[in-house]
């Protein structure tokens, strides 16, 4: 999710198809946008058959995209995956954020998501780097959006990182994507406006009242999941306030694959 030189972009907007002019000879790359209000699917727990009528499917980086329908890959992008610990340590050690003591930044709420230092220019290119061959390869399988998880990590460090360094490595992870001819994701986050990202995938913006906030700046490219523990109410008050404008969905917590038990899904 990231890239080192600026990129000068050009804004043609012919059904939803932006490009994106050559810099130092490198060729014009289109990239698309999901179908505005197209029904949705978050598999990030399992990949499985779409359902007929199902447009968009949001899947991990490590699975496949679905075929025949829009398909989006989920890179955690301002976090580590636990199982991919000790590469990072073995690796890029450097490039994963310390508390004061000896131990690494984690993510309060997902128990051994260490989160990555942005804090210096130097930092946050080798992570577009890093991150952006990770764009690469989901383009390379036939991805055509990217989701960059994590966002708002600076509010869980400690003071470690700053608003502005998340900002910064978003706008890298915002060139590298259009330079692969993606899409890309703002995912959650509504108060850090301005990135220019293509469309929005929020999590419980109906249960936080944010939802007004996404549609201001992306429109009907809004792409919304609910979670069935917070219970129905605010899944239908979504329904009912923008049902017709938006693709909103209700999701099992962990969104697992269909067939599992805890399996949700509901669109409206």
């Amino acid at each position: 999710m990231r890239v080192v030189a600026a990129l000068l972009l050009v804004t043609a907007v012919l059904g939803g198809c932006r490009e994106q002019s050559p810099v130092e000879g490198m060729p014009t790359v289109a990239w698309e946008n999901p179908p505005a209000n197209g029904r949705f699917d978050y598999q990030l727990g399992g990949a499985y058959p779409p359902a007929a009528g199902v447009a968009i499917v949001d899947r991990d980086r490590t699975a496949q995209p679905a075929p025949g329908v829009y398909s989006i890959c989920y890179v955690n992008a301002f976090q580590t995956q636990p199982a991919e610990n000790t590469w990072w340590s073995a690796n890029h050690d450097d490039l994963l954020l310390r508390s004061k003591g000896d131990g690494y930044l984690t993510d309060p709420d997902w128990p051994g998501e260490r989160i990555l230092d942005i804090s210096t220019d130097a930092k946050r290119a080798a992570l577009a780097g890093i991150v952006g061959d990770w764009f690469a390869g989901c383009a390379k399988q036939g991805f055509r959006a990217v989701e960059p998880d994590n966002l708002d990590s600076y509010t869980r460090s400690n003071s470690r990182l700053k608003q502005s360094d998340s900002l910064a490595y978003a706008r890298l992870l915002k060139e590298r994507a259009h330079r692969e001819g993606l899409a890309i994701a703002q995912k959650n986050a509504p108060d850090l406006a301005g990135l220019g990202f293509d469309f929005a995938v929020a999590e419980e913006c109906a249960v936080y009242d944010e939802c007004d906030a996404y549609r201001k700046i992306y429109g009907e490219q809004v792409y919304e999941i609910e979670y069935t523990d917070n219970g129905i109410d605010a899944y239908r008050q979504a329904c009912r306030a923008d049902g017709d404008r938006i693709s909103i969905i209700l999701r099992d917590r962990d969104v697992v694959p269909v067939a599992t038990p805890g399996y949700h899904y509901e669109f409206c």
